[in-house]
């Protein structure tokens, strides 16, 4: 028997503006993922696939449609408990954590905000989770490294113990050779906690690296949904999602001129 999906998204739309000033930034979007899965949005800058992460994640209420959230309806404001089941990880990380507080404060605000107790023994435990050991507890965000702050921003999601993690370019802003690491890391998290990932990026590398299945955005909607194997055996059926996966591959001219206009 097929489990009931923990996230369901029907007909999400999100507009700014009004008038002639007016922009649709996501357009009749659906779709669900599964408990556990790590389910992917892919598309160019402007593409609303971080759109779509927000209003998940009730930073943006200017939506409508339908959105379900372990079997909870989601309005446009949410109980706490509903709240602590989805957290997010920004792509800067060192822009998402405050530069005057320390990895102590950072991590442990969340748990005073939500009535948790025994915050010290959570806060060593979070950090040993992201491999960093208790030295870096009274560090700011400045004294250490891109790679190293982005661990502290995962251990702030995963402190709450939630569910889903929604995943916000989670690497494009460390270097080359970190984002290994941090994929690496964020796959295990996944696999021992039990997570539900939504992972937006603009890299097909990425996403194939992390993700069993994902969709494809243009301009506000979902061109295609195709599985990790489809990706990697190049078997996309919608001509911009090819153009995107020849583009991950690196430019080849003659590929390039043999896509004509979508």
């Amino acid at each position: 028997m097929t489990a009931d999906p923990i996230i369901a998204v029907e007909n999400l739309s999100i507009s700014f503006g009004q008038g002639a000033d007016r922009v649709d930034a996501v357009k009749n979007v659906s779709f669900t993922v599964a408990p556990g899965e790590s389910f992917g949005l892919v598309g160019e800058s402007g593409s609303g696939k971080s759109t779509i992460l927000r209003a998940l994640a009730g930073l943006n209420d200017h939506w409508t449609g339908s959105m379900r959230i372990g079997g909870h309806q989601v309005g446009k404001t949410r109980p706490p408990e509903l709240r602590r089941m989805v957290q997010m990880v920004f792509q800067d990380p060192y822009g998402s954590l405050h530069p005057k507080h320390t990895v102590d404060r950072i991590l442990s605000e969340p748990l005073a905000i939500h009535g948790f107790d025994d915050v010290e023994n959570k806060v060593r435990a979070a950090l040993d989770q992201v491999g960093l050991g208790p030295s870096f507890r009274f560090r700011y965000p400045h004294q250490i490294s891109g790679g190293q702050r982005q661990r502290v921003a995962i251990a702030r999601a995963l402190i709450l113990r939630p569910k889903v993690v929604l995943l916000d370019e989670p690497t494009s802003a460390l270097d080359v050779s970190i984002q290994a690491e941090v994929l690496n890391l964020l796959a295990d998290l996944r696999r021992d906690l039990g997570l539900t990932y939504i992972l937006v990026s603009h890299d097909l590398g990425v996403v194939s690296h992390l993700c069993a299945r994902l969709s494809i955005m243009r301009t506000g909607e979902i061109v295609e949904t195709a599985s990790a194997a489809e990706l990697s055996e190049g078997r996309l059926q919608h001509a911009y999602s090819r153009q995107l996966l020849v583009a991950s591959r690196g430019y080849d001219r003659d590929a390039i001129a043999a896509f004509g206009d979508f």
